[in-house]
């Protein structure tokens, strides 16, 4: 068993960014779907503790419900990608990242973008996850 805080010495080199998002957090839509304003109700393939409430960060897949936007859309559940994510986090080689909004993106059940450009920068952990999803972005960041 190994220290607490040995991670890069055990190998482990990968760092999924901090999860931040809880359950019921607000986010902005980044894309032209006609969604505004998304509302996180479950995250996809979150295995935690019993009890725990399932939180999301940049490069998630959730569902959510869409709290703003067209009537179409208005109170259906869809599912989304988390781009950007207001919370400071690290990269692998030192540099901290964090975003003026929490912005996600709405895909299909196959994970094609349902919009077809994203507003605003996408975050590079999103973007190596989703490629298909970076496609569509106007940055990468």
């Amino acid at each position: 068993m190994g220290k607490k805080g040995a991670g890069a010495a055990m190998g482990v080199s990968a760092v999924t960014p901090v999860r931040t998002l809880p359950i019921n957090a607000r986010l902005n839509c980044a894309d032209n779907t006609g969604a505004r304003e998304l509302q996180i109700v479950s995250v996809m393939g979150y295995k935690g503790r019993r009890a725990r409430m399932a939180c999301a960060g940049v490069g998630d897949r959730i569902i959510a419900s869409v709290k703003k936007g067209t009537p179409e859309l208005r109170a259906q559940l869809v599912q989304a990608v988390i781009i950007r994510q207001t919370k400071e986090y690290r990269r692998v080689d030192g540099m901290r990242i964090k975003f003026e909004d929490n912005a996600a993106v709405l895909i299909t059940p196959e994970a094609v973008p349902r919009g077809s450009e994203i507003k605003g920068p996408m975050a590079r952990e999103a973007a190596e996850r989703w490629p298909r999803v970076a496609g569509t972005a106007s940055s990468v960041v």
